[in-house]
């Protein structure tokens, strides 16, 4: 009976659930608000849970076959193996002329699509011309496969002989009956994405990556000795330039008009392990106002230079030029150049925005902390997604998903020719620093097929991102995520995402005392970089990690990453900027709705608020120590009173915030305009470039401004909800103190304590500045 009930509960909840996640596609390019919305979703719907480790999204089966290696086969075979079942076909790489191949290769294929009760496991023959021969066979009755969840034990390849007429040859096998959390599921060949295109697999199976290593490799030019200008008649005007891969910095032109320049100078550069690139020095006399002459160059490798993890100095030294086009031979003397080198690891080497940032650790990693938590996400699926390319006449999507979250990379396999993929993984990432962001992208593969590798470029199909700082602990938020893409035509709801989210932090302690440190390294307070060196230095870095993850196999494509990391968030937006505009302005009308309520209060409308005010201002007049206790018992109410209206779930991208819902076309050509402008004229381009370069600082000045006052007022809003429960403890410590000491003292101590010598000032930022730099602002909700 008790069976019967739970039965009955658990129909009621898919039921509902399956309602709640119906979502009708629009008929039209107009979309309702609530179709920006966030949605409710259950993962758990017709499946029962899987172990602590992967629960997060709904159970799966699949028939896996382990393809091992075939012995005895006869001399002249070319062999390979075709797997069936049912209309699905996957097949091995083919050897030629080998009696005892090797493939180690899995094919896995959903239970949900299993149309057959027999699998067949046949060795061919490879033929260039016809039909390609048979030579055996094995034949296994799905009903005796055996199933494994793990943490069970892989279950062990045997050999089977082959059903041949000829009775010779045996193959190495192993199937079962497994769950996606099984450790071959990620390298695995599925049959709803890779056996439809043959070598275009790679392109389509499920992939960890990790970024590159990248280091700051700082350059101090100082001076040089004995430089010739190979016109002696005339005062050389000597500039130094250095290179690093694709990136080229130079000096000024010295004033020193000698044979012994001085400079003093420094370069940044990135440069990611190993090392692959040299630094190349070059040292030239400027000649003309076109032309330079090249006087002496110097390679060295990055593998020689020191790695520095703090602030102590490092030895420079003394390098021989070899002079240009000519060899070190033909020189009565050789030229040197004073230099100092070195690769910075105690600063991070930023690749994506700082309004988005995912990791904040430095390069070296003696210097990481433990960490503070587990991130876990569910890539459950994608519903109602636009087709994005044509195939066969009609609309089709070929859709993976990739997140991003510190150093690694995710993508998902690719589900080929659905609106409506499932693809049912799960990832964890270590979380050093909960103030960070985890980044997700949906995009179409152009990759497959018949297409020639390169040809095509990955489709945006939408992002999500998630501020793990906006997260309770220990919960699982299970979402379904709108995915908006902003397109000349204006802004258009491509599809929904649902995730499954779970933050773990393991230890309170620790959570606590991060809120007090910096957000970066020492080294980027001891040390800092100018602005420009730090945009500059993160283009390069972008580029590294783009060039880096599409060398991988399968490649993550440029396109991919530079869209994963807002390569063009810098660029001048009128969209963004009326954005931007407006957050300050919803910010100052909190101070224009006190200033009404107390022109109100002023002309008596309300007589009771009025008396209620003036007894207030007498008390505080007559009693002037209770003001700070009074404020800060505010603060702390207001806090409690605000947890009611919390926010239970993750921000998400407001195409209202953004001002995208109401952009005028005009504005739109130019957002999506190139840079520099592909207007005709040349004085207009020139002018027109100069503009939005301004407006472009101005529009990240103005950001900023938003993202400080929004900051304030995330303190009492739970939109973090460790940071808020800080706040208000102690804003309830600091009136219980401010109310027991006396005022005087109170003034004298920070009074005293603001003027206090620089000796005991410290470089690196405060508590309460560590503190307010990690509160979440409306910034994570901008497109």
């Amino acid at each position: 009976m008790s069976q019967d009930k739970h039965t009955s509960k658990h129909e009621m909840i898919r039921l509902r659930n399956r309602q709640a996640n119906h979502v009708p596609i629009p008929s039209s390019p107009t979309l309702q608000r609530d179709d920006y919305e966030l949605k409710n979703t259950n993962p758990h719907l017709g499946g029962e849970r899987l172990t602590s480790t992967y629960d997060l999204v709904e159970q799966t089966y699949h028939l896996y076959v382990r393809v091992v290696k075939a012995k005895d086969l006869p001399v002249t075979a070319d062999p390979y193996v075709e797997v069936r079942l049912g209309n699905y076909r996957g097949r091995t790489r083919h050897f030629e002329k080998k009696m005892h191949p090797e493939w180690n290769q899995v094919f896995a294929f959903s239970k949900d699509r299993v149309q057959s009760s027999t699998l067949e496991v046949y060795v061919k023959d490879k033929e260039m011309f016809g039909r390609d021969d048979f030579l055996g066979r094995v034949v296994f009755d799905l009903n005796e496969v055996p199933t494994r969840v793990p943490p069970d034990s892989p279950l062990a390849a045997q050999w089977y002989r082959l059903d041949d007429r000829r009775g010779h040859g045996e193959i190495m096998l192993a199937v079962w009956m497994g769950t996606q959390a099984d450790e071959a599921f990620p390298d695995a060949w599925h049959s709803d994405a890779s056996f439809a295109h043959g070598d275009a697999v790679l392109n389509v199976r499920s992939k960890v990556y990790v970024s590159p290593k990248l280091w700051y490799l700082r350059v101090n030019v100082i001076e040089a000795q004995d430089v010739i200008p190979n016109d002696r008649t005339r005062a050389p005007e000597v500039s130094v330039k250095a290179v690093v891969g694709n990136q080229v910095l130079r000096t000024k032109i010295s004033n020193v008009r000698t044979m012994n320049p001085l400079w003093n100078e420094d370069f940044m550069f990135v440069a990611a392990e190993p090392f692959e690139d040299n630094l190349v020095i070059t040292i030239e006399d400027r000649v003309h106002s076109s032309r330079d002459e090249v006087l002496g160059t110097l390679t060295l490798p990055l593998t020689m230079f020191e790695k520095r993890l703090d602030h102590r100095p490092v030895h420079s030294r003394w390098f021989n030029l070899e002079r240009y086009g000519h060899g070190v031979g033909d020189m009565k003397f050789s030229s040197r150049v004073h230099i100092r080198v070195c690769l910075e690891g105690g600063y991070h080497v930023l690749d994506e925005s700082t309004l988005y940032i995912s990791d904040q650790q430095p390069t070296a990693r003696q210097l990481w902390k433990q960490p503070c938590g587990i991130l876990e996400v569910g890539i459950l699926g994608a519903q109602g997604l636009l087709p994005m390319k044509m195939n066969d006449g009609r609309g089709s999507t070929d859709a993976y998903c990739v997140a991003k979250y510190g150093q690694k990379w995710v993508r998902t396999r690719t589900i080929l020719d659905t609106l409506s993929p499932k693809w049912n993984e799960q990832y964890t990432w270590e979380v050093y620093d909960p103030c960070t962001v985890i980044t997700m992208g949906v995009f179409d593969n152009c990759h497959l097929g018949a297409e020639k590798p390169g040809t095509g470029r990955d489709s945006r199909i939408g992002k999500v991102r998630i501020r793990l700082s906006t997260l309770e602990a220990h919960r699982i938020y299970t979402h379904s995520y709108p995915l908006l893409v902003l397109h000349p035509s204006g802004v258009k709801k491509m599809g929904e995402l649902q995730l499954a989210v779970r933050f773990t932090t393991l230890s309170v302690a620790n959570m606590v005392y991060i809120y007090s440190r910096p957000l970066l390294p020492k080294m980027h307070y001891l040390n800092p970089l100018t602005v420009n060196q730090v945009e500059s230095l993160r283009y390069q870095a972008m580029n590294i990690v783009a060039t880096r993850l599409g060398r991988a196999e399968p490649p993550l494509r440029k396109e991919v990453v530079e869209y994963m990391l807002d390569a063009d968030s810098h660029m001048w937006s009128m969209r963004r900027s009326k954005a931007n505009f407006f957050r300050i302005m919803s910010l100052l009308s909190g101070l224009f709705s006190v200033s009404r309520w107390f022109n109100n209060v002023q002309e008596w409308k309300n007589p009771v608020t009025t008396v209620l005010v003036h007894i207030l201002f007498l008390i505080l007049l007559w009693y002037p120590e209770l003001v700070l206790p009074t404020i800060c018992l505010y603060m702390f109410l207001i806090g409690l009173w605000n947890y009611r209206f919390r926010a239970r779930h993750p921000p998400h991208m407001d195409p209202k915030l953004s001002w995208a819902e109401a952009v005028h076309p005009d504005e739109l050509d130019e957002e999506f305009d190139t840079f520099p402008t592909s207007r005709p004229h040349d004085i207009v381009r020139m002018r027109y470039d100069r503009i939005r370069s301004i407006a472009g600082r101005i529009q990240t000045v103005v950001g900023d401004l938003a993202t400080q006052g929004e900051r304030v007022g995330s303190l009492l809003s739970w939109r973090d909800p460790r940071a808020t429960s800080l706040f208000i403890v102690f804003s309830l410590c600091s009136a219980v103190i401010l109310y027991v000491t006396p005022f005087r003292v109170v003034a004298l101590v920070g009074g005293l304590y603001s003027l206090r010598h620089p000796k005991f000032r410290s470089k690196l930022p405060a508590v309460h500045s560590n503190f307010f730099k990690r509160l979440p602002a409306k910034s994570d909700s901008l497109l």
